[in-house]
């Protein structure tokens, strides 16, 4: 068996209470969805806490037992591997709000008996990370070694810090933001205009026919632009062609088709109205509102931060980080900053990358040198 090969499945926790969402709606019912890779030590503090990212799910290592698919982070969790889980109790949950096993618009509503739709409450990434806590809880776990994620997984790194600052000792924070600037608000709108156009949309109470599939894949694959790079897509694309199709306007271009097949395929695996809730809730996502500033949310938090950046990330550009590190650093935090070259864009936190497995190596082994080598230092 491989080094990240291990078999696992997703467990589900049902909890016994009625969830309060921060704007004051209750929720009658929580599900989540969630995996543990490795073993909880006796003192139950040896916990790592992964966050996903818009598109990802609870399955974040291994191979899925029924599925047979591999964790989308499996390149980083695993026996050996960066987050070591020979040596760490890693817990990664589906978020609410999304689609594949937690409470979500997909879910049965009590009180109808049939799928939410838009009568689903709005969401914040507070509340996801609220409802992590619920469960963190519910697994006896008294500490967390650390809080990791990229994209909006890193704002919900970035969340738990500034709401349970007694419970988190250090953050891994990859490719985010404290808050969405007016362009990142635009992309997210113009792919929720093409899911709420769809004719099948049917004001998100499709659940009974064909839904939004049109409008569902034309967001993704605008979403999928802004995780790639002009470098990464010219070396994978350039300008070739493919074969004339039956219309005009099939398409012809290589990244064309590539994109037309990350919006068919997602389809298949993501609920629209979970789309549109997710990336409402990035878009509010303010995590100076916590406190007034970044400084005064990030005040309590005692504990040490690594913030990794890509070079060529142009969805979220290293200054936007580099500002929360900043202000982690006016507020007296510890923190390491790092800004690594990549030409892969937006998606480089997620592929195999040395360097970035190195830093996270170190820095969970020993926060105190930032997951720096002996020697060496970052820029904050």
């Amino acid at each position: 068996m491989g080094p990240n090969e291990q078999k696992v499945d997703t467990q589900f926790f049902h909890s016994p209470a009625p969830f309060k969402l921060r704007n004051g709606e209750t929720l009658p019912n929580l599900t989540l969805a969630y995996e543990t890779y490795g073993e909880l030590n006796q003192a139950r503090d040896n916990a790592i806490w992964v966050c996903h990212a818009l598109s990802g799910d609870a399955h974040a290592s291994g191979i899925h037992a029924k599925t047979g698919k591999k964790g989308w982070w499996e390149t980083l969790i695993g026996p050996g591997l960066a987050v070591d889980t020979d040596k760490w109790f890693v817990v990664c949950s589906n978020v609410i709000g999304g689609c594949t096993g937690s409470t979500g618009p997909s879910s049965p509503n009590p009180s109808t008996d049939r799928p939410w739709g838009l009568d689903f409450p709005l969401l914040t990434i507070a509340d996801m990370v609220d409802a992590q806590k619920v469960l963190m809880d519910h697994l006896g776990i008294r500490s967390l070694k650390a809080v990791l994620g990229g994209s909006m997984g890193g704002m919900q790194a970035l969340q738990w810090a500034a709401a349970y600052p007694q419970v988190v000792r250090n953050m891994v924070v990859l490719a985010t933001c404290a808050r969405h600037t007016p362009q990142q608000i635009a992309f997210n709108e113009v792919g929720r205009r093409a899911i709420v156009s769809d004719p099948n949309f049917h004001g998100g109470h499709y659940y009974d026919g064909h839904g939004p599939d049109l409008g569902l894949s034309v967001a993704r694959m605008i979403g999928h632009i802004t995780y790639l790079s002009e470098t990464s897509m010219m070396s994978k694309f350039g300008r070739r062609v493919r074969e004339p199709g039956a219309s005009k306007f099939e398409p012809a271009f290589e990244v064309e088709t590539y994109l037309s097949h990350q919006g068919s395929a997602f389809v298949d695996r993501f609920d629209a109205n979970s789309y549109l809730y997710i990336t409402k809730a990035l878009d509010t996502f303010d995590l100076a509102s916590e406190g007034g500033s970044l400084e005064a949310a990030l005040g309590h938090f005692k504990g040490r931060a690594l913030f990794l950046t890509f070079s060529t990330d142009w969805l979220y550009p290293p200054s936007q980080l580099k500002e929360v590190a900043t202000a982690l650093r006016r507020s007296k935090g510890n923190v390491t900053y790092v800004e690594i070259d990549s030409d892969f864009g937006h998606d480089s936190f997620l592929l195999e990358n040395p360097h970035l497995e190195s830093l996270v190596e170190g820095f969970l082994e020993n926060p105190a040198r930032g997951g720096l080598p002996p020697g060496t230092s970052a820029e904050v």
